[in-house]
Order: C-alpha cells, then sequence, then structure tokens
C-alpha cells in the first residue's frame, strides 16, 4: 500500500473519531452489540433519522455495508479523498457513482492486564485494523487470500502472552499484523513478522504505519520458520493456519489464514517440533492448534509427543503446558469450517465440503479434534537426567471459564509454579513453604445433622476456572499454606490431629499439592524456592 496515502488515512480517522468509543455512544449499545453478531438493522434504523457526518459515513460504509457518494466520502475523509480512498483498495466506485466498502477499517480494542485497555496509540484506547471483509459484509465466499480481521482465536492468543521483557519476539503468521503490533506495544526490542502471504503482509505493514508503529516492526514473506532462519527469540508467539482440512479432488477452496497444506493436524505438529529450536536460552513459545484423537487414542498425548520429539531434536529440555479449551466430535469440526467458507446447510457446495472432511477424517480413523493453546519454554536444566528426558511436560483438559483480567500473567505464573512442582523431588515439595492462592474458595457439602461433610470441593477463577474434590487432609493443608509453615511440617501436624499415619500424608499432600500447582491454586513462597 502506498505509505503516503495510509498517513492521510490515518488523519482522516482521527479528525472524524473514528472509534468504538464514538460509534456506540452514536447508535447505542444494544445497536453496537448487534453490529458485532453481525446484524446492522438497528444501528441503521438510528443512523437514518441523524445528521450525516464524517463519523456516521465511515460507519455506514465500513461497519454497515453502505453504499456512500464520492461527496461524502470526501467530506469524511477530506486528506485521502475518495479517490485515494479507491486508490489504496479500500473502496471501489458501484453504480451511479456511489461507494462500497472492498476491506474493512476497524476500529479494535483488546483487554490487557488489570482489565485496563492496552492498546492505545497517542493517548486513544484503540486501533483501527484494515483486514479482508467479515462473512456478513462480503456478500459471498472468502477469496484464498483472505486476511482476517480481530476475531476470537486472536484475542484468545494475546490474552494468554506471557509477559514481555524486551528482547526480540516473533509472530509466526502475522496475518493483519496485530499480534506483532500488540509486540511492539509491550516492550518487545525487536519484532520480526512473518506470513506465507504477500497480501496478509501488505495489509500488516499498512496496519503498522496507521497505528504508529511504521519501523518498528519486520515484516518478512516465507513459509514458517525459514524467514528466520539461525536466529532465536525470547518469544514466539503463532496463530498458525491449523485448521484441519481434507487433501482431496472435492474440497473447494484453499484459505491461506487457516489451511496448513498438510495432512491432518501435520502443520501445527511441525510448528511445535520446529519452535523451540528458534528460542533463545529461558525463551517462552505460545500457540494456538488444533489436534486430532484417533479410535483408541488420546489427542493431548500426541501433542506431548511432538513436544518430546521437539526437545530430543534440539538435545535441550523443554518445560510444556498444553491446554485442551474443547473437544468435539468430527462432524461438528467439519460443519464449523465449511460455514467459515461461506457454504451454507441446503447449498451443493456444503454437502460436497461435508462429505469431503468425513471421509477424510474416516480415512484416517479421527474420532475426535482437540482445541486449545500450547506454552513451552525452553527448561534451564539439561537434555538428559540419568538417561531421561527432563522436559517437564502437562497435558490438561481444561474447558472452564478464562480469567477475565491479566489472564497471560496468571497463566504464567501457574506455569511456573507448576513445573517447579513437578519437577522437585518429594522431599523438596515437602521442604517448602507453599502459599495459597488469594481467590481459592472452599465449599463442603453436609447433610442436615451430620457433623462431617459428604463433600469437599476447592474452587478457583484463575487463571482457569476449576473445582477439584478434596478430603480433609488436603483441604485443611490447603487451609494451612499461609508460608509459616513448611509441607511437612503441615502434613505431620495434621496426621496427629486427624490420627493418620504421618507417612501416608506426607506422601498424600505432596501429590495434592502438584496437582493444586497445576490448578493455580498454591505457589511456593518465594520465587525461586523450589
Amino acid at each position: 500500500m502506498n505509505i503516503a496515502l495510509v498517513v492521510k488515512l490515518r488523519e482522516d480517522l482521527a479528525g472524524a473519531q473514528y472509534s468504538l468509543t464514538g460509534l456506540t455512544a452514536l447508535w447505542g449499545a444494544a445497536a453496537e452489540g448487534a453490529r458485532r453478531r453481525g446484524v446492522f438493522a438497528p444501528a441503521r434504523r438510528v443512523l437514518a433519522g441523524r445528521e450525516r457526518t464524517p463519523l456516521t459515513t465511515l460507519g455506514r460504509l465500513f461497519l454497515l455495508g453502505e453504499e456512500v457518494s464520492a461527496e461524502e466520502l470526501d467530506a469524511a475523509l477530506p486528506t485521502l479523498g475518495s479517490a485515494g480512498a479507491a486508490e489504496l483498495g479500500l473502496v471501489a466506485h458501484g453504480a451511479n457513482s456511489v461507494f462500497h466498502a472492498v476491506l474493512s477499517v476497524n476500529p479494535v480494542t483488546l483487554v490487557g492486564k488489570a482489565g485496563e485497555q492496552t492498546l492505545q496509540r497517542g493517548g486513544a484506547t484503540e486501533w483501527w485494523i484494515i483486514s479482508d471483509l467479515d462473512d456478513e459484509l462480503r456478500g459471498g465466499p472468502a477469496g484464498p487470500d483472505h486476511v482476517m480481521g480481530v476475531g476470537g482465536a486472536t484475542r484468545t492468543l494475546i490474552s494468554q502472552l506471557p509477559p514481555v521483557t524486551g528482547g526480540a519476539a516473533l509472530d509466526l503468521g502475522t496475518g493483519c499484523g496485530i499480534v506483532a503490533m500488540h509486540l511492539a506495544e509491550l516492550g518487545a526490542e525487536r519484532v520480526v513478522a512473518t506470513d506465507i502471504s504477500e497480501r496478509a503482509l501488505k495489509l500488516a505493514a499498512a496496519n503498522a504505519e496507521l497505528n504508529g508503529f511504521a519501523g518498528r516492526i519486520e515484516f518478512r514473506l516465507g513459509s514458517l520458520f525459514e524467514p528466520v532462519a539461525g536466529e532465536d527469540f525470547s518469544l514466539i508467539v503463532s496463530n498458525p493456519p491449523f485448521v484441519i482440512t481434507p487433501r482431496s479432488a472435492s474440497e473447494g477452496a484453499r484459505y491461506e489464514y487457516r489451511d496448513g497444506g498438510m495432512t491432518g493436524d501435520e502443520l501445527a505438529a511441525t510448528v511445535v517440533r520446529e519452535a523451540p529450536g528458534f528460542l533463545a536460552p529461558a525463551g517462552a513459545f505460545v500457540c494456538l492448534a488444533n489436534w486430532e484423537t484417533e479410535w483408541g487414542g488420546r489427542g493431548l498425548e500426541r501433542v506431548r509427543g511432538w513436544i518430546l520429539d521437539a526437545a530430543e531434536r534440539n538435545g535441550s529440555a523443554l518445560d510444556a503446558w498444553v491446554i485442551e479449551r474443547d473437544r468435539v466430535d468430527t462432524v461438528q469440526y467439519a460443519e464449523t469450517w465449511a460455514r467459515d467458507g461461506g457454504a451454507r446447510p441446503g447449498q451443493p457446495e456444503f454437502d460436497t465440503l461435508l462429505e469431503a472432511w468425513l471421509e477424510d477424517f474416516g480415512a484416517r480413523h479421527v474420532v475426535t479434534i482437540g482445541l486449545g493453546a500450547i506454552h513451552i519454554r525452553r527448561a534451564a536444566v539439561a537434555g538428559t537426567q540419568d538417561g531421561r528426558s527432563a522436559s517437564v511436560i502437562h497435558v490438561d483438559q481444561a474447558t472452564g471459564g478464562l480469567a477475565a483480567t491479566e489472564l497471560g500473567a496468571a497463566l504464567n505464573a501457574t506455569f511456573t509454579a507448576g513445573v517447579a512442582a513437578e519437577r522437585a523431588s518429594d522431599a523438596e515439595v515437602l521442604a517448602t513453604r507453599w502459599v495459597r492462592a488469594r481467590d481459592v474458595r472452599e465449599e463442603r457439602i453436609h447433610t442436615p445433622g451430620e457433623e462431617s461433610p459428604n463433600a469437599i470441593a476447592l474452587i478457583t477463577d484463575r487463571p482457569i476456572e476449576r473445582r477439584v474434590a478434596a478430603d480433609t487432609l488436603l483441604a485443611a493443608a490447603l487451609g494451612a499454606c499461609d508460608g509459616d509453615l513448611t509441607l511437612q511440617q503441615i502434613a505431620d501436624a495434621l496426621a496427629t490431629l486427624l490420627e493418620v499415619d504421618a507417612t501416608a500424608a506426607r506422601e498424600a499432600l505432596v501429590a495434592g499439592v502438584r496437582e493444586l500447582a497445576w490448578l493455580g491454586m498454591v505457589a511456593a513462597e518465594r520465587a525461586g524456592q523450589l
């Protein structure tokens, strides 16, 4: 894109106060909520009775799918003009010399630490993102080189990122570029963004210019890690084209943003196997992925195998946390992605796509698909210990709600606590002073008239909503975990109080604390204590 024209666009958008705040005030919260769901009638109804202003014109054009006249567009974009907007590829002529949007220009916010808006530009709380039109505005199937805007997957990925502490960061498969901009905003000293799509890189570079990140992000064209051969990074982030698509002639169009072009989940496997080789010491990798479960198998164990392969390939230990957020059957998965390309039930192309997916899954005996995130760190220990891998790999099906604020920091702290507890010996776990997380709650169910509870549950909502059954020993021990006593002191005291064997109490609490650490319920009193 012409950078000089992008600069003019930035001036005009700012002048029109084109923002979610302004638009919500214009047509109301209910209409804005409907618009985000792809329902435009409420906002259009409000605007029908409003005076035409630059903000109303831009909202009608880019967010509601309406046509505007050249005069209206020139007034809304006085610096860029309708001719400049057309040259940028944002709009095109329709009938009667009116303009319609060809690309989306969306004001976007992301919630970050402490629940505040962290995407800030010159005191504002929003960024503008250029991308291809969504399904509701496009009026037809997406093109193979479709560039997504900021969807749920992107927001999920960004919310799970660990704190950025300088160093170099890599956004693998940058798409519209918002993750790369977020990394730069959070303090990465150098950001590299790659993509296999030349068109995506052009839009990402335009978005960087549009939001004041010119010169802070290096955009490179190429597949997977080819553009960064020989380099390493403190943080690698990826929302790769992980969708599992059939490899048959009847499958329909390929979409660069989602289809990896490999059989099954091999694209995700390749990214996971190769990423650790590009991590600096103590570097971290976070990605979203889908993984298959074959008949009689377990998808999470497949992912564990990918990580073990990566550790062996690189000769270093890896700490990993695989979080499966959902698991769907093959029919549901096929329906979702057939719809994503624009096909709808009742259309011949929908049935053709669905059949291709189901035939592909059936040929490979796949029964379910896991959806989730993979967190990997280079461990600060030798690659092997006593001839065994020293990698700590925790696989976890966790479908509870995610923390509304500071999720990335909470996940990072839980990851650290879980790895420390798992890598420590039983003696080290017993010698540690553990501290209960502040938001952990206990629930007891009693039968009226009975002194002892029928059931005890420990509950937390950070970083992920969890509910775990506990016995009296574990619940009492957690209540005593305030950093004053070691776990062994707590175990011995409770063994006497509850009249149980002290050795058995210690063994049970070591196992219990290891589990609670992965749930975010306990951590060592001091960082590095274990």
